[in-house]
Parts: C-alpha cells; structure tokens; sequence
C-alpha cells in the first residue's frame, strides 16, 4: 500500500531516473538541443524579409552620360547588383526565364537626349514576380531612386528637369505573376513541402516500426534478400507521392487557378527524382533511429530547414551566403525551383537542366548512404 504523504526522497528518484533515461536516449537529447540551436540560428541570422544586392541585368543602348549615371546608380544600391549587361532583349528574357536575374533595366537608345528635352523617358524595369517577397522592397526603392540619381548631373540650366516625380519615368513589368498573387507562388511550393514531409517520416517510421514489432527478423528469415526487402517497401511510397502531387495539381488548378504553363509529363518525370531523394533519406534515419520517436525527431531535424531555407517561406536571396550554400544542398531547393519555372514560366528541359543536376547528385549520394546503412543494420 503506497504512503500518502509527498515524499520527496521518492519524488527525487523519480527525477534522476527521468535524467538517466534521457542520458541513454542521446538521439532524443541531441534533438532537444540541436532543434532551438537550429532555428535560433535561421529565423536569427538566415532569415530576411528584406532581401537586397539582387542579381540585375541591364540593356543599355543610350551611350550617354546619364544611361551611364543611371547603371552606376544601380551598383552602388542596396538592392541591385548588376552581374550582367545584356546585348539584346532575347538575352534579357532568357535570363529571366532561366532564373538567373531577379530584374532587367532596359535603357532606350533615346534616354539621354528625350531627358536634356524634359520629356521624362521611360525606363522599363523587368521583375521576376513568380516569388512577389523577393521583387517588393526593390521595386519600392526604384521609385525613390529616379528622384535623386540624376541630381548631380542635372546643374545650372538643367535645373528646371528637376520635377517633382523625378526626371525619369520608371515603368515595371512583373512577369510570371505580373498581378502579385501569393498563391501563384505558395501553392507550388507545397509540392516539395508536402513530399518532403510526408516521405521523409512515413518510411523512417514504416522501418522503425517494423523492427519495434520484431516483424522485420521474420522477413530477414525468409528467402528475401535485404534489397529486396528496401525496395519493396519503397516502391508503394512511390506511388504514393505520385497521388499527391496529382491532388496538389487538381487543386492548384481547379481550385486557386494556378497557371500551368509547361509540360506536366516532364514535372511527373522530375517528381519522381524527387520522391527518391526524400525516401533515401527516410530510409537513412530509420536506420539511425532506435523507435519511432526518435524517427519523428530526425526527419523534423531535416524537414525545418528544408522548410525555411528551400526559398518557400522567404526569398532565398535575401539569405546570407552560408545560408543559402546550406540551402542549396536540400533536395527541395532544387525542386521547388523546378516546379515553378514548369508551371509558371512554361520551362522545358534545356532551362531546368541547371536544377536537375544538383538533385540527381543528392539522390546518387542519399540512395548510396541509405542503401549501406540499410544493409548493415540489417546484416
């Protein structure tokens, strides 16, 4: 019959035995640390709503003074960095297309003398809008930009250009999403979200499960070799993925009119790459893992910064360098890049091929690293 009283002696061996058990669980003590250190580390330092010294390509066919003023004007900003000078328009659109460039400045062959006039030419500025956040701030700043960059170069009788909207009129042409709906963007994002989360801790937690229940030693009894036994239990997760990212299209279709400009044929190609890499990882962690919490901990440890440094939630260039090398080593970064150039940019092969590679690599190394785990945790 147990005492009625508190007992605090019982009370603190109730305690250190909590702390021995934790001690023992390291995988469970590392996520308890690792997990706050992460994403004080991200949201702290990685994370900016703000992004600036966006990559810009200008086309400039004025030769005059103030083309040259206006260029210069965009280097030393905080928000452009030219990185290239185009020769024609073709190139200024391939760039974009291919994601290479955030903005294009397109300077008229007659910029200088329409301006000596005070007629206010008109330089077109060219946004990739499929990501709205990214374009924002710096589309804001341009404005404030005409007013000023010519202040010095306009002295003595050019004076009277000094108008009260500036001596230029800056015209911006959002592509890809020129009416700057979140949806456009978020909805195929979820996509690589979705996969991620789902594959990563479905098959940690279908293998671990397996072993908790003694079930796996059954199957390693019969003929089946241990390869057989992983893609076995891989291909029906395949399928799976499939299913949802077809209920993400019909969705993004029918219900938030997403437009889907290319070839869907070669986005389920892609996505399988995709499933792959996620499921290599599943499969790595469920040999890391001792029972299904600790599964559940590993792919969250992997799925938060796949969420936060991917560019779904925040531009990815407003992201710090080692941030963005950290991002550029998830599978979702790449896929997520993938997936909008298709539907919105109507992408084909040839543009996507600089994504594709990257994800082949993670998959080749993830399926290797999960493949060998695998087999000795088997053997």
């Amino acid at each position: 019959m147990s005492s009625p009283r508190l007992s605090l002696r019982r009370l603190w061996a109730i305690v250190l035995k909590e702390f021995i058990q934790m001690k023992r669980d390291r995988v469970t003590f590392g996520m308890m640390v690792g997990i706050p250190l992460m994403q004080l580390m991200m949201f702290g330092f990685a994370i900016n709503s703000d992004p600036r010294h966006l990559p810009t390509a200008v086309h400039v066919a004025d030769t005059g003074p103030f083309g040259r003023t206006l260029v210069q004007a965009l280097r030393t900003s905080d928000y452009f960095e030219v990185v290239h000078e185009a020769e024609s328009e073709a190139d200024t659109q391939r760039l974009l297309q291919l994601g290479d460039v955030q903005f294009v400045v397109n300077i008229p062959v007659d910029f200088s003398r329409r301006l000596l006039r005070g007629e206010r030419p008109v330089v077109l500025i060219e946004a990739d809008a499929s990501d709205p956040a990214a374009t924002g701030p710096a589309l804001s700043a341009v404005s404030k930009l005409a007013n000023t960059v010519f202040n010095r170069d306009l002295a003595g009788p050019l004076a009277r250009l000094h108008a009260k909207d500036g001596p230029v009129d800056f015209r911006i042409h959002a592509h890809y999403n020129p009416e700057n709906i979140t949806q456009f963007n978020v909805v195929p994002g979820l996509m690589g979200v979705v996969l991620t989360m789902t594959m990563v801790v479905i098959t940690a937690l279908a293998i671990t499960r397996e072993r908790e229940r003694g079930t796996m030693e059954n199957l390693l009894a019969t003929p089946v070799r241990p390869f057989e036994v992983m893609v076995g239990k891989i291909l029906p997760y395949i399928a799976v993925g499939y299913i949802q990212v077809t209920l993400i299209l019909i969705t993004a279709h029918f219900l938030f009119h997403v437009p889907m400009l290319g070839s869907l044929p070669l986005l389920y190609a892609v996505s399988l790459l995709f499933i792959a890499a996620n499921l290599a990882v599943g499969i790595t962690f469920s040999t890391l893992a001792q029972n299904q919490l600790q599964a559940v901990q590993l792919a969250f440890f992997f799925f938060l910064p796949s969420i936060l440094l991917s560019g779904f939630m925040f531009p990815f260039r407003g992201m710090p360098h080692w941030a963005q090398n950290v991002g550029a080593c998830l599978p979702n970064t790449h896929f997520l890049r993938i997936v909008r150039g298709i539907l919105l940019k109507g992408n084909g092969l040839a543009e996507i091929a600089p994504e594709l590679w990257p994800l082949l690599l993670f998959v080749v190394v993830a399926m290797t690293v999960g493949v060998k785990r695998y087999r000795q945790t088997l053997d």
